[in-house]
């Protein structure tokens, strides 16, 4: 099996954590790829790419290092290769990791074949920039945020006018998404399997508005404006925001993507929740 493994080196744990990977699936009679900015930082990989499409392209799944950022960046790669991806946290809280770093033993189950898929909803916010239709799809959330100002939001349900939100921004999430940013801004916790899209509003300024779920096949329309000119960004997981003009509209519907993340231990979603968010507690 080709398997690339793609570890985020800004993580403390990482660099230790990925050479115990490398030597365990060496170990098990794997073919490793790595990008080739890892062969100076003294990785021992089978083959190294140029180009990170190449390695997407070439390898036969993905095995990502670090915490859910690196996970779920990585998770949109292997979305449009259609591979599947194992995250082995490094990070904080790795909601989206199949394995932690002191776990490293159940990459057996994954050779053996020994694991369920669980297959992600994805979301594809769209828009148009200077007579160009761009799009973004999220593993997580597409968020539109302010600037300096308050911003209005107008929100339509496939072109028929829903509701108006005065806030500092709103979520669109998927149920994987919900135990991110949006459970954060009041949002509530969604099972993974379910499908739907979860509006949440960040600050609102009313005591009524709530977080809102729609079917998953539900086209929102987004439209955002100020009293001035509020600097509106738009940005799909946590990546470089998109500045938005004055009124621009933003249209968020379920991605033809989705991703399917290894699961070795073939744990409940809500026992991962109780230990990810209850050791938050102590």
């Amino acid at each position: 099996m080709k398997i690339a493994v793609v570890p985020n080196l800004n993580r403390s744990l990482a660099r230790s954590v990925t050479h115990r990977i490398l030597m365990q699936l060496h170990a098990l009679g794997q073919e490793i790829f790595m990008d080739e900015i890892y062969r100076k930082e003294g990785f021992e990989a089978d083959a190294f790419w140029e180009s990170h499409a190449g390695l997407m392209n070439a390898c036969d799944l993905i095995l990502a290092v670090g915490g859910d950022g690196t996970i779920i960046h990585q998770a949109r790669h292997a979305a449009e290769e259609r591979k599947p991806i194992l995250g082995i946290n490094t990070g904080r809280l790795g909601f989206v990791a199949g394995l932690e770093a002191s776990e490293i033993s159940f990459l057996s189950k994954l050779v053996e074949g020994d694991y369920k898929l669980e297959n992600r909803m994805m979301l594809r916010a769209s828009y148009e920039k200077e007579g160009k239709k761009y799009y973004m799809d999220a593993l997580n959330d597409i968020v539109i945020y302010r600037g300096p100002k308050i911003l209005d939001f107008e929100v339509s349900l496939s072109d028929r006018e829903m509701s108006s939100y005065r806030a500092d921004g709103l979520i669109c999430s998927t149920p994987t998404g919900s135990t991110a940013y949006s459970l954060a801004a009041g949002g509530p916790v969604i099972d993974p399997e379910m499908r739907c899209i979860l509006l949440t509003p960040v600050c609102p300024h009313s005591l009524l508005t709530r977080p809102v779920l729609f079917s998953e096949h539900a086209c929102l329309q987004v439209k955002v404006s100020s009293a001035v000119n509020s600097s509106a960004q738009l940005t799909a997981d946590g990546d470089d925001p998109i500045q938005l003009e004055e009124g621009q509209s933003i249209t968020v519907t379920k991605s033809p993507l989705s991703v399917r993340l290894i699961n070795l231990k073939r744990s409940n979603f809500y026992e991962v929740v109780n230990a990810k968010l209850g050791e938050r507690r102590n």
